[in-house]
């Protein structure tokens, strides 16, 4: 069923029960990664998926806690045998670094069946990534310590649109990004450069003019959890909620 599943939640210290963030976009025949960690086989094992249901990869930036799962993905696609093309999307930065990452691990010398095409994306605000019939994508730069970029997701079957920031301070991108979202998903990893507090995620997702606003990247403390609610709900008077991994958000 179209919809989105939280692979991982945490910021850039994972712990147990909670991945570093990482996120599955579901459509009926395609199936988008956004930021690939771990072993993408058992993490996509524990909802069900498998490796090679994974029609495109969205890179939001070149932290470790948003990549280093890429080398594993792309070569257990190979020895499970996929053949069909995956298409990569992100900053042009970001996807040299993808290619010179595996080329440490001598990839080119890989008898794989399938493609890999590279998408490089401008800095630019509302660029598309991709549209397709059941997807609409666009992407802005954010704020963050490197170039990233945050997203603006559409599913245009189900007429549901879902923003996530990636990991940036609070700015105005995010706002255009999630303008009139069904969701936002945004980071809240604390008031300190390239990042953003629960309260401040909150007075972007009013300014946006969202319906619900899921926390993602937050603080690994988890008595905190109850402060973040608090916290954001104190700027944002919608549905408030700590995304969790393995939950998974189905549109009708």
């Amino acid at each position: 069923m179209p919809g989105l599943i939280f692979l991982g939640t945490a910021s850039a210290v994972a712990y147990p029960g909670h991945e570093n963030s990482h996120l599955l976009f579901e459509g009926e025949s395609q199936t988008i990664l956004v930021d690939c960690v771990g072993n993408p086989v058992l993490r996509l094992g524990q909802v069900g998926r498998e490796i090679n249901e994974i029609t495109d990869l969205i890179i939001t930036h070149f932290h470790p806690d948003h990549v280093t799962g890429i080398p594993l993905l792309l070569m257990n696609m190979w020895l499970l045998g996929r053949t069909e093309r995956l298409d990569i999307y992100g900053l042009g930065s970001a996807l040299k670094r993808v290619e010179k990452m595996m080329g440490l691990f001598g990839w080119s010398a890989w008898d794989m069946e399938y493609a890999v095409e590279f998408h490089p994306l401008p800095e630019e605000n509302l660029t598309l990534v991709l549209e397709t019939p059941e997807f609409r994508i666009q992407s802005s730069p954010v704020n963050h310590l490197i170039p990233t970029i945050g997203l603006r997701i559409e599913f245009l079957e189900q007429n549901r649109l879902v923003a996530y920031s990636g990991d940036t301070e609070p700015c105005p991108q995010v706002v255009d990004l999630a303008a009139g979202a069904d969701l936002l998903i945004h980071e809240a990893a604390g008031n300190y450069s390239g990042h953003t507090s629960p309260g401040q995620a909150g007075e972007i997702a009013d300014q946006a003019g969202v319906k619900e606003l899921f926390l993602i990247h937050y603080s690994f403390h988890e008595k905190d959890a109850a402060a973040h609610l608090a916290e954001a709900q104190k700027t944002f008077s919608g549905r408030v909620a700590l995304a969790e991994d393995l939950t998974e958000i189905n549109f009708e």
